[in-house]
């Protein structure tokens, strides 16, 4: 998942942050499928939300030894410094609520699935069942004012993603 920089445009952000809050966050509680069960999404994570996620005793460089050994959690992957979670419910995710959330332990991709900045545009993750592509661009065009055109650039090897792109 790209996080929104510099390069993405203000609209972007500004209707990112509106459908999180106004869509997706209340639809949450209600999800049948929540995207924290990580079956069907991966959620990147910084070292210290690894230990703190998954009560890690040790140093780093032990715990890594063992995760490439397969003796560390199984839904844990390390690659150039970040941990990928995958397959199992996500440690945070207790009695259908996340522990974390507010709090620094929250992973940035909990914060922006499933709509995001991206490559100048927005990025529409249609796994998520709060997700309704004309909804959003509503609320683009109600970011941006009248605009042209909103082109929907599908990704043919992952069709669930969909770049929203504003023309003119």
């Amino acid at each position: 998942m790209r996080r929104g920089g510099p390069r993405e445009p203000v609209w972007a952000l500004r209707a990112a942050r509106a459908v999180q809050q106004e869509v997706v966050l209340p639809h949450c509680p209600l999800c049948e499928r929540p995207c924290c069960l990580l079956d069907r999404v991966v959620v990147e994570f910084t070292w210290e939300q690894v230990r703190a996620l998954w009560n890690v005793r040790g140093p780093r460089r032990a715990f890594d030894r063992a995760l490439r050994q397969g003796r560390g959690p199984p839904e844990l992957r390390e690659q150039e410094g970040l941990y990928y979670a995958h397959t199992q419910p996500c440690p945070a995710f207790r009695q259908g609520r996340c522990a974390v959330y507010g709090t620094p332990l929250k992973p940035m991709g909990c914060t922006e699935f499933p709509v995001y900045p991206d490559r100048g545009g927005l990025r529409v993750d249609l796994r998520c069942e709060a997700v309704d592509l004309e909804a959003v661009e509503a609320r683009i065009r109600s970011v941006v004012g009248p605009c042209p055109e909103i082109r929907r650039v599908e990704d043919p090897r992952f069709p669930f993603l969909v770049l929203l792109l504003v023309d003119g």
